[in-house]
């Protein structure tokens, strides 16, 4: 070997070694600075929709009052609308808005557009870079208030624009005042002050601002405050309140005393930290806990809680009240998230769920027909979809163990709800003569194809959806049956559980689907169940197709098994519906049935009412199927990417499937206190449940593709079930499952070893 050959050896040997002590020292520093559960929320997951509405990247605390997102139609958008200084309901627009700005002041506008740069979007913390402008901003966000730093590169005068959409503001030296229209007689307030005078303030004229004008009121009035020249920073902070602006004032004053943004966001840091805590999940796959806590995240954002001061105001008599000590929470869509969500908080946030179903107790008692909420929002009871199903998170917290709230007076309100209210989709009125076909014959009648409404209580677009109605309520009533019984009403309870059985008059014995039947109890004819009912399938089902609402009997599964034709008839039908193509073109489909996305073949797991479906195979004895069903459609549909959310995510009425899927067990009959078993995606998770106390779930032979339980034991104890009850769950523990590669079918398989249904007893 010559001399330059041996120098270039030497050469490879020490990049080697630096190399191989880099490594090293890398690993050595990355070990010590461990991520915290808010350092893996990606609020970016899903913000390019695949066909509806986009998730959005929501900055705001835990259940509060505040919450913004920087406002545009989705990811790709060119331009973003103003700063958002508060969204009043989830997926809705700002009300109020600012928007700085350099230049020739006849440029400026109630809300400017502004290209933007340099995003950075966390749970506790906003910036992004107007480069059009040359300014930066940053905001951080407390519980009722937020602060914002806006950073003037250029030397000319800084201007601030405050805009209402509807509604009044007045301007007083450094302090912006007034309150945007909402629907219903409810008002937004807002108490904006800058740490800088401005030097003039009022409202546009021509190129001027006429300072004599210090007030505007309208659609789009607004506001303009101007800084000298040379203004490097402008720092804003501002309170927002349903009550007043007097109150708005309290609520910053109470959260925000100073200008320091950095403070506001790390004590929103450290509140992110500890409720995302609550579920620690340790394994060597980074990614899953991206997706697990930036679910977990999502599940957050709503119930908001409405209490400022011990005072609320309430849209459903449009009256301020006292709280008397119980946060008053709205904004739910129960449709949505009775079925994860709030089994969720149960397990998490307890006192927190028995304050929001005292919140459904309040609203009931304040409107004026004492109906349970179906759609709880800011503004009142927005009446949508279909189905009244409060009911189900009572029943669901009482036999969680819940007892904050009183269950007579929820069995009241959920009573009135269900038997006095139309059934009729996305309408307040009263029962009617479909209603009373219900109750006599224990399914609400469909309209033959080409015929004309004539009910009044049916909503033109949404039309009868006769099966959705029909499965919905009888679990309902199930539930409503379970609470009487709870009460000691035996013959209320009795005729309510007879009730909540009579999804068999909408099964079609020959093809085992539930199928529409008109007044005369013939199923509707001809009638396909991929494509029949119109846009959204609503003259049949709703949303989804007859596949999905084959599985809908949430309350009586292993009866549900039995009509289909016994275990492995069942398994065949759930993987026949796998297996069944679209039958049309992609855009001709999605036209028709635009919530039915995440498709794997007619399954879609992009809509809530698929989620338990991959979990029926624990209840034909075959939970392998489960297991291996969960991993792929966790794999295919919720993706650590800009489409990483198949449908609408609806404030976590879909990632909590997530969260309870990659835990590896799930809460399938809302009612019934247990779980059925999944295929947990990490090496351990724990629980904490209070008191102290956690609940384990321990995989050993851990490894991300070992998807297959192997064998079980809870507590010690040999574990040959597909389930477990609340009870264990809550009493803390380990449930350890040894996993592999391969299923082990036999695991769980036997008749004794399948979930309970129907019945609350589950020992």
């Amino acid at each position: 070997m010559g001399f330059y050959e041996k120098l270039n050896m030497k050469k490879y040997f020490c990049a080697l070694l630096s190399c191989v002590w880099f490594t090293f020292f890398t690993s050595i520093v990355n070990a010590q600075v461990k991520k915290q559960p808010v350092d893996y929320v990606n609020p970016y997951i899903g913000n390019i929709s695949h066909l509806l509405v986009p998730t959005y990247p929501t900055v705001h605390l835990p259940n509060s009052l505040l919450r913004v997102y920087p406002e545009r139609d989705n990811f790709t958008a060119n331009t973003i609308h103003g700063l958002p200084l508060v969204i009043t309901s989830h997926r809705g627009s700002s009300a109020f808005n600012l928007s700085p700005f350099q230049g020739d002041l006849k440029n400026i506008k109630p809300v400017l557009a502004y290209g933007y740069d340099n995003e950075i979007i966390k749970p506790y913390y906003y910036e992004v870079d107007l480069d059009d402008y040359g300014i930066n901003v940053q905001f951080a966000p407390s519980h009722q208030s937020g602060i914002y730093a806006i950073n003037f590169s250029k030397s000319a005068p800084a201007y601030l624009v405050l805009n209402t959409r509807n509604g009044e503001l007045s301007v007083k030296e450094n302090v912006v005042s007034g309150f945007q229209k909402l629907s219903n007689n409810t008002k937004v307030y807002i108490y904006f002050q800058t740490d800088l005078s401005p030097t003039s303030a009022g409202k546009q004229k021509d190129d001027q601002i006429d300072s004599k004008e210090q007030s505007a009121s309208g659609q789009n009035a607004y506001l303009i405050l101007k800084y000298p020249d040379n203004t490097k920073q402008i720092k804003a902070h501002y309170g927002i309140s349903f009550i007043s602006v007097e109150q708005a004032k309290r609520n910053l004053d109470r959260e925000i005393k100073d200008y320091e943004l950095n403070k506001v966001a790390q004590n929103g840091k450290n509140i992110w930290n500890q409720t995302l805590g609550k579920i620690a999940v340790e394994g060597t796959d980074e990614t899953a806990k991206t997706i697990f806590y930036t679910s977990l995240y999502r599940t957050y954002e709503r119930m908001i809680s409405l209490s400022e001061d011990g005072q609320y105001f309430s849209a459903f008599d449009g009256k301020i009240h006292n709280d008397n000590g119980t946060p008053f929470f709205t904004d739910d869509w129960i449709w949505d998230t009775y079925r994860a969500t709030h089994p969720l908080r149960v397990i998490i946030e307890p006192k927190m769920e028995g304050n929001m179903i005292n919140s459904y107790l309040r609203m009931a008692q304040q409107m004026d027909d004492h109906w349970m909420p179906t759609f709880p929002e800011v503004t009142g009871d927005s009446r949508r979809m279909n189905s009244n199903h409060g009911v189900a998170t009572i029943i669901d917290a009482y036999n969680k163990g819940l007892r904050s709230f009183n269950l007579e007076e929820a069995y009241q309100y959920c009573k009135a709800g269900i038997t006095e209210k139309t059934l009729s989709p996305w309408s307040a009125k009263k029962a009617g003569v479909l209603d009373q076909f219900f109750k006599d014959k224990g399914y609400f009648p469909a309209l033959p194809p080409g015929e004309k409404e004539t009910a009044p209580e049916v909503h033109g677009f949404e039309k009868r959806q006769p099966i959705a109605v029909t499965l919905g309520t009888v679990y309902d009533e199930w539930c409503l049956g379970n609470i009487a019984q709870q009460l000691g009403k035996t013959d209320e309870a009795k005729d309510f559980l007879e009730k909540s059985k009579s999804y068999h008059t909408v099964f079609n014995q020959e093809t085992k689907f539930f199928h529409p039947k008109d007044i005369d109890g013939k199923f509707i004819q001809p009638l396909d169940y991929r494509f029949s009912g119109g846009l959204g399938a609503r003259e049949t089902y709703d949303e989804n197709n007859g596949w999905l609402y084959r599985w809908d009997v949430l309350h009586n599964l292993g009866d549900l098994v039995e009509m289909i034709g016994g275990k492995q008839a069942f398994v065949d039908e759930l993987e026949k519906m796998y297996n069944t193509p679209l039958g049309k073109s992609r855009f001709d489909f999605y036209s028709q049935l635009p919530d039915h996305t995440g498709n794997v073949g007619q399954f879609s797991m992009g809509n809530e009412p698929a989620m338990h479906i991959p979990y029926l195979y624990n209840y034909a004895g075959q939970p392998w199927r489960t297991q291996k069903r969960v991993r792929s459609l966790l794999a295919q549909w919720f993706r650590n990417d800009l489409m990483g959310i198949p449908g609408d995510e609806d404030g976590g009425g879909l990632t909590s499937f997530v969260v309870f899927s990659q835990m590896g067990f799930y809460p399938i009959t809302p009612g019934l206190p247990m779980y059925v078993i999944g295929s947990p995606t990490f090496a351990n998770v724990k629980l904490d449940i209070g008191n102290g106390k956690k609940f384990e779930v321990a995989c050993l032979n851990y490894a991300p593709e070992n998807k297959y339980i192997q064998s079980a034991k809870l507590n010690g104890q040999i574990w040959n079930k597909s389930w477990f009850s609340h009870e264990d769950l809550m009493k803390g523990g380990k449930l350890e499952l040894i996993m592999g590669k391969r299923p082990n079918k036999l695991w769980a398989s036997e008749e004794s070893s399948l979930p309970p249904s129907f019945n609350m007893s589950v020992k």
